[in-house]
């Protein structure tokens, strides 16, 4: 065998060897996306299924017995579910909005190193991290002296700021180039149109992670509303569900106190709940996907 003959062979060797590689590669890819898909797909099983064929057959990817009386159950009141997704959406995107505004004009300033406050702020910031009022004077607070309960703004305002976030974004805007930011100051730029034309287009990886992060604890919050809201149309979706579900199970062991043959789709009902309460964020999630890989990828680079 010829000196070329084998270079041959050995270049169609590595070709061959780089094909399964990726092969391989993409099995175990598809392995994984069907290990976090299959239990979804398990939960909405779950919710077209009746209770009695979850306690025969267990959890399963296809309902043995089909049945849409969770859903039924829930939406039975649809007007109220519908103004309860209204304050969710409004509450999200207005306090991911005013969040991410407050949070990177603050990381920016912590940013720059001729701010004479950075020290102060950064220790202030960093303090709330590691101490809070706790729920009493927070309570007091809000209810007593900004008179917020029952409003539309206790909502957003308490979880406007948070100091992981901050210091998160404030790593972000550090990396931004200091000779880019100085020619703008030379060429007349003030502070806020180089935060508005140049910071925030160049840190749109790391600002959509954590308006992300933003949005789904915005989403997923109903402590606030169980401490502050007691007007039912002011509730979030994620605390209605919350009451539906103590009402089902308030009604299910009174009708089990009363042996009556009549027993609510407990099981089916939680499964339709989070069915229902995962499906628009992770709508939302598809818009800042490729933003939200780009900033998590960036911030392990930058450790």
């Amino acid at each position: 065998m010829t000196t070329q003959q084998t270079r041959v062979r050995s270049g169609q060797w590595y070709v061959a060897m780089g094909v399964l590689g990726r092969v391989l590669l993409n099995l175990v890819l598809l392995l994984l996306s069907l290990a976090c898909l299959i239990p979804f797909m398990v939960i909405i099983s779950a919710s077209l299924s009746t209770e009695e064929a979850i306690g025969k057959y267990g959890y399963t990817l296809i309902p043995r017995e089909f049945s849409t009386v969770a859903y039924q159950f829930i939406l039975n009141d649809l007007e109220r579910v519908t103004r309860a997704y209204g304050v969710s959406i409004i509450v999200t995107v207005a306090g991911a909005a005013l969040s991410m505004l407050v949070m990177s004009l603050w990381a920016y300033a912590l940013s720059r190193k001729q701010f004479s406050l950075r020290q102060p702020l950064s220790f202030y910031i960093f303090f709330t991290m590691l101490f809070s009022g706790g729920l009493v004077p927070s309570y007091i607070l809000i209810t007593q002296y900004l008179h917020l309960n029952n409003k539309l703004w206790v909502l957003i305002i308490p979880g406007m700021v948070s100091g992981w976030n901050v210091l998160v974004l404030r790593t972000f805007f550090q990396d931004l180039p200091d000779e880019l930011l100085d020619a703008a100051k030379i060429d007349g730029a003030g502070e806020w149109r180089i935060f508005f034309q140049m910071a925030i287009p160049l840190s749109t990886p790391g600002l959509a992670t954590i308006g992300l992060f933003t949005m789904l604890g915005y989403w997923n919050d109903w402590y606030t509303a169980l401490l502050y809201i007691d007007e039912p149309k002011l509730y979030p979706i994620q605390y209605l569900l919350y009451v539906i579900m103590n009402s089902l199970r308030w009604f299910q062991e009174g009708t089990q106190v009363m042996s009556m043959s009549i027993r609510p789709p407990l099981l089916p009902a939680r499964m339709s709940m989070a069915v229902l309460a995962i499906g628009p964020i992770a709508f939302a999630y598809l818009f800042v996907q490729k933003y939200f890989i780009r900033g998590i990828r960036l911030g392990s680079i930058k450790g």
